[in-house]
């Protein structure tokens, strides 16, 4: 397998996991705790901060654990000015890999709970509130994960992404799905986690706007070229072998 494949499939893996401990924890909580949403969402958010953790700590060294297109796009346009972030040609691989990863995660969510495999959610998520809780949650995403790898602390990436996904469940409107993938994934439940097919578009459309403030914030605070990271880790073997 090709060092490039190789990646595309921690993607897939990695996004197909982390929509599968959303979707997997939400149903569990709504099963332990009935009738107490907060009790849920607790449940709910503390699981997904863990295993988003430990899956970047998995797939950081293989690809990078973006699991995240808007993560993937943001890193693109950064190597464009630096010459040290993802390849165009890794984010075609990226891109479609990440999609059917979260995909399959809410397959494998709902086989595991003996569900159907698939069941299109009916939970309308719209309104200019819920829009500007997933442009505020996924600017910061891309603030935290770019201001660390610009300052050389990207070895702090798994616990700070996963405590701010944490975090950002609680303080934003729309929970913070900050991801195009796992909104997509999410789609495909129709159980505490899910988002309806309807209401995704939007939500996909703040994700992006944010990723845009989220990189306009980053290059006015760090303007400096960043030093190489685990982003693009076929171009980092070949720099250093030069």
């Amino acid at each position: 397998m090709s060092t490039l494949a190789r990646r595309a499939v921690a993607e897939a893996v990695g996004t197909g996991l982390l929509v599968t401990s959303v979707i997997g924890s939400g149903i569990m909580a709504q099963r332990l705790s009935p009738g107490d949403a907060g009790l849920q969402l607790l449940e709910n958010s503390t699981a997904t901060a863990f295993a988003l953790t430990a899956l970047i700590l998995i797939m950081g060294p293989v690809s990078g654990a973006h699991f995240n297109p808007v993560v993937s796009l943001a890193d693109w346009l950064l190597s464009r000015r630096t010459g040290d972030g993802l390849t165009g040609r890794a984010l075609l691989a990226y891109l479609p890999a990440q999609v059917a990863g979260a995909l399959g995660g809410a397959v494998l969510a709902h086989l595991m709970f003996e569900l159907p495999a698939v069941t299109a959610s009916t939970h309308q998520r719209t309104g200019t509130g819920l829009w500007l809780g997933e442009i505020v949650a996924t600017a910061g995403l891309i603030a935290l994960i770019f201001a660390l790898a610009r300052t050389g602390r990207a070895a702090l990436a798994p616990p700070a992404v996963g405590a701010y996904i944490g975090a950002a469940y609680w303080f934003t409107s729309s929970t913070s799905f900050a991801n195009p993938a796992v909104t997509l994934g999410r789609t495909l439940t129709d159980t505490f986690a899910g988002i309806a097919p309807a209401s995704a578009p939007g939500f996909i459309a703040a994700q992006l706007a944010g990723a845009g403030l989220g990189l306009a914030l980053i290059r006015l605070l760090y303007p400096q070229a960043s030093p190489l990271t685990v982003a693009d880790p076929e171009r980092l073997a070949t720099t250093a072998r030069t």
